[in-house]
């Protein structure tokens, strides 16, 4: 037992020992040195501007002509010449139609106006019998006047079948439905053994030379945007990457809002024909001003999707503050929503961020 509790005993003297030892020991203090980097780079002030505002709105890519192709005639469709993606040029062949029910409107116009120009001409000989009675006192007054009405009917009559064989005979043409302008199959609802109807549309064919964005506006926002023909808006297209910063310019303002939505339709023309009808944009609608606060885009680090931006401050030292960036502004800057009040000294041309305690020397 004297053995083992002697250990415990020892090292508590080696101990205090150490500790009396350290104690009236010499006066060694222990220092600590806190080293500062520096980095060297240009500066600029987070400037307070007044911009009008921008507020985003959605819209849809459509063709800047586009037509529904039908015809006049009920028929069964006999051959179907194109298929959706098809280029076509203004007259190329795009369908057929079976022309035999448009033939017999035909006949039974033509035959119509035969019946008319027969019946034309027996009135005329009878009014003139009934003007030369008429002349030696042999025909009253009366009967010459049934035979000149008489007579004007039979005109009416052939100019009437006149007409008739006309339209029947450009309803005649709709056998063979050709594209009405060059551009694209679009869209082709009709296959071969349908019946076409008048009024059901067979294709769509949409021009290729221009598109436009038709966006939708709400009513609070069109009374203070006051778009005008001809303004250019900053616009957008969500699927193409190279397509985030284009200018439209307004071609169409509606006179009033839709009433199901309560919106404006506005068109805007946009330089991107190769783009497909359909595809999603959007613009953006300047209105009244207000104060923003604007950096260079040079003073914008990314880092996983978070933005900052390095400020230099009085004392001399950097401090790397996250922002919110909005949109782009002209000059090569960048509006900052949130993370500065303005005239802060950002730092220009950062690979990425410096550490806590990096000194700034302005070049």
């Amino acid at each position: 037992m004297t053995t083992k509790n002697s250990y415990p005993l020892a090292s508590l003297a080696l101990v205090s020992t150490a500790f009396l030892g350290l104690a009236c020991g010499g006066s060694h203090d222990i220092e600590t040195e806190t080293t500062h980097s520096t980095i060297t780079a240009s500066v600029a002030t987070a400037e307070r501007l007044d911009a009008p505002q921008e507020v985003e709105v959605f819209g849809i890519v459509e063709a800047e002509q586009t037509a529904a192709i039908s015809v006049r005639v009920m028929a069964m469709v006999t051959a179907v010449r194109v298929k959706p993606g098809d280029e076509v040029s203004k007259g190329q062949l795009l369908l057929e139609i079976d022309p035999q029910a448009s033939e017999g409107q035909l006949s039974q116009a033509r035959g119509g106006l035969g019946q008319a120009e027969a019946a034309l001409a027996l009135a005329e000989r009878n009014y003139e019998r009934f003007q030369a009675l008429a002349a030696s006192d042999a025909a009253s007054e009366l009967e010459l006047d049934m035979a000149r009405m008489q007579y004007d009917q039979a005109k009416a009559a052939v100019q009437q079948a006149q007409g008739a064989v006309s339209s029947a005979s450009s309803v005649a043409g709709d056998s063979r439905v050709v594209a009405p302008f060059s551009g694209r199959v679009a869209r082709k609802m009709v296959e071969v053994g349908d019946l076409a109807a008048p009024g059901r549309p067979l294709l769509i064919i949409e021009s290729k030379a221009r598109r436009r964005l038709v966006v939708s506006i709400p009513e609070s926002l069109m009374a203070r945007a006051r778009l005008a023909y001809g303004d250019e808006l900053r616009v957008g297209i969500d699927s193409r990457s190279d397509l985030t910063e284009m200018t439209g310019s307004v071609v169409e303002i509606p006179p009033g809002a839709d009433p199901a939505s309560h919106s404006f339709q506005v068109k805007l023309a946009i330089d991107a024909p190769e783009l497909s009808s359909g595809a999603s944009g959007r613009a953006y609608i300047p209105t009244d001003e207000q104060t923003l606060i604007a950096v260079p885009e040079a003073a914008i680090l990314r880092r996983g999707g978070i933005q900052m931006v390095v400020v230099h401050k009085e004392d001399g030292f950097a401090s790397t503050r996250v922002v919110t960036v909005g949109r782009t502004l002209p000059g090569d800057r960048v509006e900052i929503l949130s993370g500065l009040s303005g005239g802060e000294s950002v730092l220009l041309g950062l690979d990425a961020p410096p550490s806590a305690g990096t000194r700034v020397e302005v070049s």
